[in-house]
């Protein structure tokens, strides 16, 4: 970031004394290649046709001016114009301090300042517990929130509780035939029908809690079962997200739509837009005039509510309650599903402000073999499971270590191995390793002084610079994070950090070389270990000092 900052800086300077604009596709990024210097740039080939110039002529001109630039080494043309730029030692050097003051706030923005963005997710059915696929929305969903927040963003996070509907009516109906079946009768169990052994275990607490409910109507009986059973699974998937330590600001009743009027003001906010009609007596949703193939039915001619008229108005009430942008993270198998709602927030009104991020299925394994999960039929991993065993840091960081719309083997073996094949304990490793050295420093009379530039200057071979230049590239890496909401690149970051660590690490005498060049060591090992534990943090994963 310092690099990029230092190139805009002085680039528009330059820019501003020709009368030139800045180019909106002109980017400033690092090489692929390292032999091509520490950050490149294609602004003159954007600026060609606004300058009406030759782009190697305006790289010429560029390179002409930074030649006195003290920060910059060298600039380098290649092909039609690119400009390759080498910062010196002392600007790389020159970071450090600046990693060291902010402490726990390296990396923070104000990118999304003034923004306002809600994001709901894991948003499971309350009809049982949550598993492993939960679990990786709900890592996803917290991260991004944390980001958001590091970058400016004000964000509140939501989790809506789908309290009315079918899925409803057979929970109810699950453990009322649950009951009955404890109690003796014989009753088939239906086809629609959740199995788990925690439907046994809630029909028997509807019946120490309402004795008389075998006497009932049966409506009544069931309206019972599927009160207290969504309740009870409710509280237990707020105590397993919270033990995963994933927040939720707002928990939204489905129900609440219908009960205090919101559905029809919706549908009334749609008439008056020409976008909802009557028709069979039924009322529908004029998505053809959005690319739809055909129109969608928002109330049944029976007066029944469709799954897409809840949802229409769900998020009708989100952007009524101020927000700019809203996300939503959903399972891949929703895929289908995305044109239809961005066509309804569209017809809102909100055209461009929702954000869809799609969530692949998790294959676990166990020695090898894939672990089989279903819900309906009670056999799956639970995300308390799951977390219990491998702990909740190891959860979170396999859970966001790949892309959300790539699938994910998490294999349970492999993240409790305490080595270097371990993701998990690859990255935590280097952050207690560094504590490891600094403490043993501390032992032997060693602490860790205040940076000078007769110190820092000390930090020159190439393992001690790409460290740096590492962590230069933290608060880009956070704000692309944040920008196109792809919380993995944070641990992808983090392992190319960690790995440069163990390098350098592995090469180069710390505590045993000279007392000026150990000074130095520590405060770049400080710096390092500020970076690792900030990228932690936004993961929500802890940052031990001993392993």
């Amino acid at each position: 970031m310092k690099a990029k900052l230092h190139l805009q800086n002085v680039l528009g300077s330059i820019l501003e004394s020709k009368g030139w604009e800045w180019p909106e596709k002109a980017t400033l990024e690092p090489p692929r290649d390292k032999k091509f210097g520490d950050m490149s740039a294609n602004i003159a080939m954007m600026l060609s046709k606004q300058a009406k110039m030759n782009p190697r002529a305006i790289a010429e001109e560029i390179k002409g001016q930074l030649d006195s630039d003290p920060y910059i080494e060298k600039v380098d043309i290649a092909g039609p114009g690119f400009l390759n730029f080498t910062f010196s030692n002392s600007f790389w050097q020159n970071m450090i301090p600046e990693v060291i003051a902010k402490g726990d706030d390296y990396g923070r923005s104000e990118m999304g300042k003034g923004k306002k963005v809600q994001v709901e997710y894991v948003s499971a059915n309350p009809t049982g517990p949550l598993h492993i696929g939960h679990g990786r929305g709900a890592a996803l969903g917290d991260c991004l929130v944390r980001i958001l927040e590091f970058t400016g963003h004000e964000v509140e996070a939501e989790y809506y509780v789908n309290d009315a509907g079918r899925q409803m009516l057979i929970l109810g109906n699950s453990i009322w035939v649950r009951l009955q079946q404890n109690e003796g009768r014989d009753i088939v169990d239906p086809e629609d029908f959740y199995k788990g052994d925690y439907i046994t275990d809630i029909a028997k607490e509807v019946l120490e809690l309402n004795p008389g409910i075998l006497e009932m109507k049966e409506a009544d009986s069931v309206a019972i079962c599927r009160e207290y059973g969504m309740n009870q699974i409710l509280e237990g998937i707020k105590k397993d997200l919270a033990a995963f330590d994933v927040r939720h600001d707002v928990w939204f009743s489905e129900k609440s739509l219908v009960e205090t009027g919101k559905v029809d003001e919706t549908f009334a906010d749609l008439k008056a837009r020409g976008m909802a009609y009557e028709k069979d007596g039924a009322l529908w949703f004029k998505s053809t005039d959005l690319g739809d193939d055909k129109d969608r039915v928002l109330r049944k001619s029976n007066g029944d509510l469709t799954y897409f008229a809840s949802d229409i108005s769900y998020h009708d009430n989100k952007y009524k309650r101020g927000f700019d942008t809203v996300v939503d993270i959903w399972g891949a198998d929703h895929h289908g599903y995305i044109p239809r709602m961005q066509a309804a927030v569209e017809a809102l009104g909100k055209k461009g402000q929702l954000d869809v991020i799609l969530v692949q299925l998790v294959n676990l394994l166990r020695g090898g073999e894939q672990i089989a999960m279903s819900t309906r039929a009670g056999k799956f991993e639970t995300l308390e499971d799951v977390v219990n065993e491998v702990g909740r840091d190891a959860s979170r960081f396999m859970f966001l270590s790949r892309k959300s719309d790539s699938h994910l083997d998490f294999d349970l073996d492999l993240v409790k191995q305490k080595t270097m094949e371990n993701p998990v304990y690859y990255v935590q490793y280097a952050h207690a390793r560094i504590c490891s050295v600094i403490q043993k420093a501390a032992e032997a009379g060693i602490e860790v002084e205040a940076s000078t530039p007769e110190l820092l200057s000390l930090l020159g071979n190439p393992e001690e610079l790409n460290l740096i230049k590492l962590m230069d590239q933290f608060n880009d890496v956070v704000e692309s994070a944040g920008e196109y909401m792809t919380p993995h690149t944070i641990s992808y970051y983090l392992r190319d950090l960690a790995s440069a660590l163990h390098r350098f690490y592995s090469m180069h005498h710390i505590l045993s070389a000279e007392k000026e060049i150990i000074a130095a060591r520590l405060i770049l090992l400080k710096a390092v270990g500020k970076t690792l534990e900030n990228g932690l943090a936004l993961l929500g994963v802890s940052a031990p000092k001993k392993m």
